[in-house]
């Protein structure tokens, strides 16, 4: 019973091992969608942990590394895909010049895994993040990426759209999120230790401003959620 969280976890990597498969194959939507399965997974892994009480090293470790591929390194190459597409679309000099700002521009991708594994590094060390976190949590930068997708392919969202054609915006977005993952702005945790409304405000604010957010504007309100999370995170800090 107690190598279920870790069976769960596994399910986490092998997700986001998928997402990697199709977002290489350009095929950035399925990648998306894998993603959201990865996240629930990592829901499971600790909710399970909790439930059996089979809190382990190993388990926290697993759930590292599972979210650097998951969460650090299938969002990147959806990042990387964006630019890149949005790039030969918006570059039109001469063929050597355009490949050769398509891929400095692509590769700028590269901060999001490093900056995901820094803090998933500090993540692991630092038991002051046990009921807050500081800088923007994995899958939140993930959520923002998979967010862009989803709201501009499901909604032809006009604010996703004009991200996803610009690739100084894509740039701009990527640097963000991934100097975000770093920094110490205090984040909240989702983590409900219990029901009550006390202590868990911003949390309950959260989950209404978002449901409120798609019953009005559908899911092309999804890439709002990001930006929402973090206003109400810093918010938080005042109830």
């Amino acid at each position: 019973m107690k190598n279920i969280p870790n069976l769960i976890t596994s399910l986490n990597l092998a997700a986001g091992f998928l997402a990697v498969l199709f977002a290489s194959r350009g095929n950035i939507v399925a990648a998306s969608w894998i993603i959201v399965a990865a996240m629930l997974f990592d829901f499971l892994d600790g909710l399970s942990a909790r439930m059996l009480k089979a809190y382990s090293d190993f388990g926290k470790e697993l759930d590292s590394l599972s979210d650097m591929v998951s969460f650090g390194v299938a969002p990147a190459l959806i990042m990387y895909k964006l630019i890149e597409g949005s790039s030969l679309l918006a570059v039109t000099d001469a063929a050597a010049n355009r490949d050769a700002l398509v891929t400095l521009l692509t590769y700028t991708t590269i901060i999001m895994p490093v900056c995901a594994g820094l803090r998933l590094a500090k993540f692991n060390i630092d038991l002051s993040q046990a009921t807050s976190f500081r800088g923007l949590p994995t899958p939140a930068c993930a959520l923002a990426v998979i967010s862009l997708v989803i709201a501009e392919h499901y909604s032809q969202s006009p604010l996703a759209g004009s991200i996803t054609a610009s690739p100084a915006a894509l740039v701009i977005y990527t640097i963000i999120l991934s100097l975000l993952m770093v920094t110490g702005i205090p984040m909240l945790s989702l983590k409900f230790a219990n029901l009550s409304i006390k202590g868990n405000e911003g949390r309950y604010i959260l989950a209404l401003v978002v449901i409120a957010g798609f019953l009005i504007f559908g899911i092309g309100s999804a890439i709002m959620m990001i930006p929402l999370y973090i206003i109400i995170s810093l918010l938080s800090r005042f109830f």
